[in-house]
């Protein structure tokens, strides 16, 4: 059983500084694909960034490029993102989600097979 379980949102000033984490657990991720993606009210959820965890490879929206880092880390089997230079158009429920087949490092939701129950990320300005 999949378990994907993301902590480390809150409220920060703009222009402030956040680091998600998703711990994933229930298998070996080294052939998934690894994503953020978040979802603001009243809008659909949008591709924020992902990662291939076997070669490190990434891919960012337009809208977080340069302020978000993806990254993993093989040992603690997780996944992070640094967000950096926050905007109140960051303001969000994030969440984290795997995909099994890694093969592309997909902007699509529905590419995802799995996903967690999302953290609050609120950015005032």
């Amino acid at each position: 059983q999949v378990q994907l379980v993301e902590s480390g949102g809150g409220l920060v000033q703009a222009g402030g500084s956040l680091r998600l984490s998703c711990a994933a657990s229930g298998r070996t991720f080294s052939s998934y694909v690894m994503g953020w993606f978040r979802q603001a009210p009243g809008k659909e959820r949008e591709f924020v960034a992902a990662i291939r965890w076997s070669r490190g490879d990434t891919r960012y929206a337009d809208s977080v490029k340069g302020r978000f880092t993806i990254s993993r880390d093989n040992a603690k089997n997780t996944v992070y993102l640094q967000m950096n230079s926050l905007k109140s158009e960051d303001t969000a429920v994030y969440y984290c989600a795997a995909d099994r087949s890694g093969t592309y490092l997909s902007t699509g939701r529905y590419a995802y097979d799995y996903w967690g129950q999302g953290t609050q990320v609120t950015v005032s300005s």
